[in-house]
């Protein structure tokens, strides 16, 4: 039950923490998608609520910061992107990806996995903006993407990954010229709990 004292992006956290449950394997096949995203759709940004949060770097892309970890079921995260930067190609582990936007704009390029082992140019399936309160979801079933603040301000974005593979077990980058993949076996976090992390 939520305390007096939690704003709106607190009973969020709490919320998604529910959904995933105790007990809830971590089998992505096991996960609500719809419950989660509808819990993302309802939450209104407010600028201070996560603000405690979303700490930046201008010397990095984008810096990856731990909200929670829904019960060792996901990675909660508030991802800060610098202007006129962005994420490579990647996949997501076989993990379910919810993202909502919670300031500015952000473009995701989607692509289709490379074919094979030829070297050739990635093709993009689709492109689209997303704006201050958007929802979307991605999975490797729905092929790969980027992500990439093109504003002049920083954008904030909310993320939510579970099974948190990607945390344990690292990710894919694809180069865009070619396609060759490369395992990235660390996504480290910027800051946890609000707190800075240091390597």
């Amino acid at each position: 039950m939520p305390s007096a004292t939690m704003n709106a992006f607190d009973v969020l956290v709490d919320d998604i923490r529910e959904v995933l449950g105790p007990s809830s394997g971590l089998d992505s096949a096991d996960v609500d998608v719809e419950d989660l995203t509808h819990l993302m759709e309802r939450y209104v940004s407010k600028h201070e609520e996560w603000a405690p949060y979303a700490l930046s770097d201008q010397k990095m892309n984008y810096t990856r910061n731990l909200v929670d970890e829904g019960n060792g079921k996901a990675n909660l995260l508030v991802l800060v992107w610098t202007p006129g930067k962005g994420s490579p190609i990647h996949d997501h582990g076989n993990a379910h990806c919810l993202m909502k936007i919670l300031h500015g704009n952000l473009t995701e390029t989607r692509y289709d996995f490379p074919d094979g082992d030829v070297e050739k140019p990635m093709q993009i399936k689709s492109e689209r903006v997303y704006e201050e309160n958007a929802v979307a979801y991605m999975a490797d079933e729905l092929g790969l993407h980027r992500m990439c603040n093109s504003g002049s301000d920083y954008a904030v974005s909310l993320h939510l990954y579970t099974p948190p593979n990607v945390a344990r077990q690292g990710c894919n980058i694809f180069n865009p010229k070619t396609g060759k993949k490369t395992h990235i076996a660390k996504c480290g976090n910027y800051s946890e709990y609000g707190q800075r992390v240091r390597h």
